[in-house]
């Protein structure tokens, strides 16, 4: 099965979040599909929170490829913040 899910970078203490689309059996930062947008949890000042390309996700979905639980939660949060804007 495909999912999009999050696999992680950055620094000790300073994490930094890609979100992609990867076979499930692959590891959690093993060979990925494609990179559809990051995800930085300790953003500060001009930095952007979230970046996430919705018209790759939505193929994706499309497809049959599964979100895990906090990559739907910040694909609403973008989709909100794209409809409000």
């Amino acid at each position: 099965m495909v999912k999009i899910r999050l696999t992680r970078g950055g620094a000790k203490k300073r994490p930094f979040y890609h979100i992609i689309v990867t076979d499930s059996r692959s590891a959690r930062d093993g060979r990925n599909i494609e990179r559809v947008g990051y995800y930085n949890p300790v953003a500060s000042g001009n930095d952007k929170r979230v970046e996430l390309n919705v018209e790759r996700v939505q193929h994706w979905v499309g497809n049959g490829a599964q979100m895990t639980d906090k990559v739907a939660d910040l694909y609403k949060q973008v989709v909100k913040a794209q409809a409000a804007a």
